[in-house]
């Protein structure tokens, strides 16, 4: 695909837990083709030249990056850094449809969907984590394909979803899988769904949308 010399690469940038690395770097590898043909422009803070502000640096990229990649893990969740001011600040821009945040799952976690960014799309597909990928080559490169798609959505001006190969728009996502995520317990005899009951005096009981009637009982 050959990006319109009237479109301008759209920034990537990674939010990620440095002891991902070189989960991160794979993925980086996974996007270079896209780099070479004009559709992204990569950045995370190892590019940092020394003698750099640091956090001025992220935090200037975090503000003018399109598309916001968190990259998953438990050392991702346990990083304050990570979890409580680029993730935070990424939601933000989301929501305001600044830009767009991608989360990517590298690394098993409980109860991925109940995080501030469980409403998401995920990648790879159906948030299943890379390394749970029997290749991980097949992992990245469905992710790298999601994020081509949403690029190229993006230079169209589609912002209002995430694409995914094979995978369902934002507005209909479903829950992160979870091991311990158990679908809610439907009520057995609940009195909200019981009508027309008769008790021992005769009056006849209607329970409807959480409202209780009595009747008197029938004159025979």
């Amino acid at each position: 695909m050959v990006v319109p010399a009237n479109h301008e690469a759209i920034e990537v940038f990674f939010s990620y837990a440095h002891e991902d690395e070189g989960l991160r770097d794979k993925l980086a590898n996974h996007l270079k083709l896209l780099e070479r043909q004009g559709v992204i422009q990569k950045w995370h803070d190892r590019q940092i030249l020394a003698g750099t502000e640091w956090k001025g640096q992220i935090d200037s990229h975090l503000e003018t990056a399109q598309i916001i990649l968190l990259l998953i893990s438990s050392d991702f969740l346990a990083s304050d850094y990570c979890y409580d001011l680029e993730m935070k600040r990424a939601l933000e821009r989301h929501d305001a449809e600044e830009a767009r945040v991608i989360p990517i799952v590298l690394r098993p976690v409980d109860n991925l969907w109940k995080a501030p960014f469980g409403k998401l799309q995920a990648l790879p597909t159906d948030g299943k984590p890379v390394t749970r990928w029997d290749n991980e080559d097949e992992a990245f490169a469905n992710v790298a394909r999601g994020i081509r798609l949403t690029a190229e959505a993006w230079q169209r001006g589609e912002k209002g979803t995430v694409a995914q190969a094979g995978g369902v728009p934002e507005n209909s996502i479903a829950e992160f899988p979870s091991q311990s995520a158990q679908p809610p317990a439907q009520p057995q005899g609940n009195a909200m769904n019981q009508t027309n009951r008769e008790n021992s005096t005769g009056w006849q009981v209607n329970v409807s949308g959480g409202t209780v009637n009595l009747h008197p009982p029938s004159q025979h």
